[in-house]
């Protein structure tokens, strides 16, 4: 097992996926990350150096993941909602925000729209 920022990732993922799995990393970021330490594509997490799993901790740790984004994005709503802004109306009535449709199909947008806006 390697520890990576808190957290365990066995020896025989994918490094790319594992770094995914933090929420605020997406595909993008996680192969720019890896360029940057000059980490194959397809490089399991087992074969990683010492140096190069410290290296991508700090880095990790230097930005903004995880529940800092979530709490961020979180009062970023509320801002708009005590703002009385459109998008922040939209978000307290769980209606779409960026202009969708909604005379018709708007079931899947409020299922949407529901998580974690609320409250």
């Amino acid at each position: 097992m390697v520890f990576i920022l808190g957290v365990n990732f066995p020896e025989q993922r994918l490094v790319k996926r594992s770094l995914e799995t933090f929420y605020g990393v997406g595909p993008s970021f996680s192969q720019r990350l890896m360029a940057h330490f000059h980490i194959h594509p397809t490089a399991k997490v087992g074969g990683l150096a010492d140096k190069q799993v410290q290296d991508l901790t700090a880095e990790l740790s230097n930005m903004t993941i995880e529940n800092d984004l979530r709490r961020r994005l979180r009062d970023n709503i509320r801002r708009l909602r005590d703002m009385g802004s459109y998008r922040g109306r939209r978000h307290a009535m769980g209606l779409p925000v960026r202009g969708q449709r909604t005379r018709t199909q708007i079931n899947n947008a409020r299922q949407l729209n529901k998580v974690e806006r609320r409250g």
